[in-house]
């Protein structure tokens, strides 16, 4: 459990602690030049809405140059605007209205690979004396003249691609359209780290660091061992173990000089994008603290929706923490199935309910505070390589990257013409506008539940001690100094009840109950409910 006393000795609250972060998909969000495709303008358009909403930082997926093989994290240039968003006269638009309005606002950095047409890839390629051919992954074929290991791709087959003209393969972690940079070379760090600076001294709050686990290779090259818990339709990749190729430990050395460099300006951030158990995760915080400030916990994303797995969830992780390690929780993201596709329509709003209560930052992923789900993709409008490459495996993330339902104007309000993905069949029923009219909405809601944690130093700040675990019901306790909450859930959908003492409701899922004064005894929880108590004692 952890104490008020914990909390308040390590250190003076940052804002990434305290914040709501928001993930934008800039390409899904709003389209300002009607080329269908959503921009940094769009972006500055609906910043109000933003913080009507009750967020405090924006997340951008990546906007830098880019053939876009992959959207964008595909780099060309990192210290560039792609075209299709705009240009780097309106990111600092974007920059200056953002805090305008008290929003931060953090990039995506993408360091594991680049494009395979960034110039310093088409100079390593020219030739195998090239001043830049150290700066990727470049092997002798093996003995038959393959591949020069059993190393595979996260999009699917061999992670290695010859290369006709200088005899030899470069390694890919991702499409072979993306190469992976040599960060064993101090030039690759040292022209990596000049592009944090860049944006850094552009005014930038912080980066999201994507696939950091996968910054270092094995020196041995040795193969990969077989994953004896593979089965028929996980991905291709999971056929191996990876101790060759994941969470090396020279990839902290990395992050430790990142965070280093990040301490040299005021209030930034770093949240590391690595897809690990949580002990191994926990090492990404870094020696005392030296390390990333948020490693993303993806564990709610995967972890089975019922009371008694989600505490555990909960538990180990506040066990694993390291003293003075700041928590965060996740529930959806551009990768990963929605919100409301995963847990159902009837959950969505207690999910939220959790996601908001724990302790620790929160980052939502734009439209499931509207309760979007999946959205279908037929195949002749697929966009996705890794649905490409892997047809028929329910892998693909265009569903999830579908354009934001602004209204119920052409094309959702997302765009004056035909939107790059299809827009959820249901678009003209639940949208922005609509949701914003409606104070029983699901938008209505998020804004509610935003404002009580933003208000309340328990949710911000406080300790955390589990209470109970039901078949249904998951209660948890959430304090500070005489201040304490009681969060209720039901995640089984079944309702039930509950002992609790004098209280009172001080939100509930459906707001019929909010205010209502609850006497000692058995609380009645109602099927898919959850309530935040005001304790009198």
């Amino acid at each position: 459990m952890t104490t008020n006393a914990d909390i308040e000795t390590v250190g003076a609250p940052a804002w990434w602690k305290h914040g709501v972060i928001y993930e934008i998909y800039p390409r899904s969000f709003q389209d300002s030049n009607g080329d269908g495709v959503g921009d940094l303008p769009g972006v500055i358009a609906r910043l109000d809405y933003l913080v009507e909403l009750g967020i405090d930082a924006v997340w951008l997926t990546p906007i830098f140059a880019s053939p876009m093989v992959d959207f964008g994290y595909d780099v060309t240039d990192y210290t560039d605007i792609d075209p299709l968003f705009g240009d780097l006269a309106g990111f600092d638009r974007l920059v200056a209205e953002a805090h305008r309005r008290g929003l931060k606002l953090i990039l995506d950095y993408v360091l594991n690979h680049t494009s395979d047409q960034h110039p310093w890839f088409k100079d390593s390629r020219a030739s195998r004396q090239s001043g830049r051919r150290d700066w990727y992954v470049w092997r002798d074929p093996a003995p038959d003249g393959g591949p020069p290991n059993n190393w595979r791709s996260e999009f699917g087959g061999a992670s290695w691609t010859f290369d006709a003209a200088s005899g030899q393969y470069y390694y890919h972690a991702f499409l072979s359209a993306q190469p992976d940079l040599n960060w064993r070379n101090p030039a690759v760090v040292e022209a990596m780290m000049g592009v944090l600076r860049f944006w850094l001294d552009r005014g930038v709050d912080g980066f999201r660091v994507d696939a950091v686990h996968h910054l270092f290779e094995s020196e041995s090259f040795a193969d990969n061992p077989p994953n004896p818990d593979w089965v028929q339709g996980m991905p291709p990749a999971y056929q191996l173990l990876r101790p060759h190729t994941v969470d090396l430990p020279e990839v902290h050395d990395v992050v430790a000089a990142m965070r280093s460099l990040a301490e040299g300006y005021d209030q930034r951030v770093l949240i590391g994008e690595a897809y690990l158990p949580i002990d191994r995760l926990v090492t990404y915080y870094g020696r005392a603290l030296g390390g990333f400030h948020l490693p993303f916990n993806f564990h709610l994303i995967s972890t089975p929706w019922t009371p008694a797995a989600i505490a555990a969830l909960v538990d180990e992780y506040e066990a694993q923490l390291p003293l003075g390690g700041w928590p965060n929780w996740v529930l959806g993201n551009h990768d990963r199935p929605r919100l409301a596709s995963r847990v159902g329509a009837a959950q969505v709003r207690t999910a939220a309910m959790l996601l908001l209560t724990l302790r620790g930052t929160p980052t939502l992923y734009q439209g499931d505070e509207l309760g979007l789900p999946d959205v279908p993709v037929p195949p002749d409008q697929v966009r996705d390589p890794f649905e490409i490459n892997l047809p028929g495996l329910g892998l693909g993330r265009d569903p999830v990257r579908a354009p934001m339902p602004w209204s119920g104007e052409p094309n959702a309000g997302f765009s004056a013409s035909e939107p790059w993905l299809p827009l959820d069949p249901n678009w003209r029923r639940c949208n922005v506008d609509i949701q914003s009219q409606d104070p029983d909405s699901t938008l209505s809601f998020y804004r509610r539940l935003i404002a009580l944690r933003r208000s309340e130093k328990a949710l911000l700040a406080g300790a955390y001690r589990r209470v109970a675990v039901t078949d249904s019901l998951l209660a948890y306790e959430r304090s500070f100094g005489a201040r304490q909450l009681l969060v209720i859930l039901d995640l089984g959908g079944q309702g039930g009840r509950l002992g609790v003492p004098a209280a009172r409701i001080l939100m509930s899922t459906d707001s019929s109950r909010e205010g209502e004064p609850i006497s000692p005894g058995a609380l009645t929880v109602r099927p898919n409910q959850g309530l935040v108590l005001r304790l009198d004692r």
